[in-house]
């Protein structure tokens, strides 16, 4: 494997800290012997899509077994193509020469030059390029250890026996089509890891949601039982840097508990739920929230009381919202608070909406950032808000007794929509949603969600 021997020095990381090893290489026997895997047939797992949090988990698993060559293989797939911008280059070289161990890795590689060339654009970097030294073109601040990438889809996915969905929910369902053609042919059904956030809306026929681990599983045939969700209160940045962290991995028992204790290490806790629907929904909807959070922050200058203020609103709005979804959704705490708060306080989507209240990015700009990758809210504030604007839903509004469609108890949302989608507002339409005096006690809209008068199985396709 590319770098697995630069990436190892007795018990250190790539990055300097130190690993213990001591029941690592157990763990991976015990899970390659569930999978039945034979004696020189390595694991294969495959993160498809290298943007910051799917470059981290292929790093994360690269730095704890990578060192096993014989037992696991661990790839990247990213697309090829992709030209890194002169500015880009010069602050990877920035970044390069502050961190001694980085620099010294790069040459004993004899990849140094390509770099300096970079900088002084004499040569043009590419982002698959870089990920084979361990950059990740939307985290150049925090060096990975080296990947082994690939550019050809079929290559990378044919033969993997756990492949990892690393892309942005709105790429999740043609990438996955495409990977169907080349699993026609095979006989072991392999497992997917999810780590996409965001929904689509179908609104033809019965409206309803498709979330990341439906698209996979009607592009693939893969049963439901062998894709999971993973998620967590995380910043990638962060937990490859060994700042203590959890996550939950949600979907069917069979594979949730092993994949929990495979994928744990000593920084990054990784539990198991058996309740997918909400945790997906809830990775959704926090950078829908995330958002709105990043302009108040900015329109307020970091008040903490305005702040809470939205915080309140918002987590009243994910409840409603999942009890329209699911009978008795996993509650709004613990790990799934704490997700919802870091998603709110830092985060790609929460630096989205400050830069828009500051003015610094226009919406024109599109939501594919550069440096950032995807704005995964902005594509779900519109599935959210379609989708809750149907009629065929509605439910009674609690003050006017009447049935309204569910999106118009969700004040915050409906605004998020008019300045993102429709555009009919300034970002300082988010501080008069707050303000607007009619606005309910957001424990009058927990309370009526819990009542279960408002469940719709068919919002998930169900009868």
């Amino acid at each position: 494997m590319v770098g697995s021997i630069e990436n190892f020095h007795g018990s250190m990381y790539s990055n300097g800290s130190i690993q213990n090893f001591n029941g690592l290489e157990e763990k991976l026997d015990e899970f390659r012997h569930l999978l039945g895997k034979a004696d020189g047939d390595p694991l294969r797992i495959v993160s498809v899509g290298a943007g910051a949090w799917g470059s981290v988990f292929a790093a994360l698993l690269q730095d704890s077994y990578g060192q096993f060559r014989e037992k696991v293989q661990i790839r990247i797939w990213r697309r090829p193509g992709r030209a890194v911008d002169r500015a880009t280059a010069e602050h990877l070289f920035e970044v390069i020469n502050s961190r001694e161990d980085v620099l010294r890795r790069l040459i004993r590689r004899c990849a140094y030059l390509k770099y300096v060339e970079g900088r002084l654009g004499d040569r043009t970097l590419y982002a698959d390029e870089i990920l084979k030294d361990g950059f990740c073109l939307n985290m150049i601040d925090t060096p990975l250890c080296p990947l082994k990438v690939v550019t050809n889809l079929q290559e990378a996915v044919w033969d993997a026996d756990i492949v990892v969905n690393g892309l942005p929910s709105t790429e999740t369902r043609e990438a996955f089509e495409e990977i169907s053609q080349y699993w026609k042919e095979r006989i072991t059904v392999p497992i997917i890891i999810s780590l996409s956030k965001g929904i689509e809306a179908a609104l033809e026929h019965v409206p309803h949601i498709i979330t990341p681990t439906q698209m996979i599983n009607r592009a693939t045939g893969v049963p439901i039982e062998n894709i999971l969700y993973l998620g967590g209160p995380n910043i990638a940045s962060e937990i490859y840097n060994k700042e203590y962290a959890n996550a939950r991995i949600c979907g069917a028992e069979k594979w949730r508990k092993p994949l929990a204790k495979f994928l744990r290490q000593p920084h990054f806790i990784v539990w198991d739920n058996s309740d997918l629907v909400t945790h997906e929904v809830m990775g959704g909807l926090k950078n829908v929230y995330a958002i709105g959070a990043g302009m108040v922050a900015a329109l307020t200058n970091e008040s903490a009381t305005s702040k809470s203020v939205y915080f309140a609103h918002c987590t009243s709005e994910m409840i409603f919202i999942t009890h329209l979804l699911a009978e008795e959704p996993e509650k709004l705490a613990g790990p799934l608070l704490a997700d919802t708060y870091v998603t709110l306080l830092k985060g790609r989507n929460a630096w989205y909406g400050q830069m828009l209240a500051k003015g610094e990015l226009s919406r024109d700009m599109g939501d594919s950032i550069s440096g950032k990758g995807m704005i995964q809210g902005v594509s779900a504030v519109g599935a959210f808000y379609e989708l809750l604007s149907q009629p065929s839903l509605s439910v009674l509004h609690p003050g006017e007794k009447k049935p309204v469609a569910p999106v118009e108890l969700c004040p915050i949302l409906k605004t998020l929509y008019k300045i993102l989608i429709s555009r009919e507002e300034s970002s300082q339409a988010i501080l008069q949603a707050l303000r607007d005096e009619t606005l309910n006690d957001p424990r009058e809209r927990i309370e009526i969600a819990q009542s279960h008068a408002f469940y719709r199985p068919s919002l998930l396709g169900q009868p």
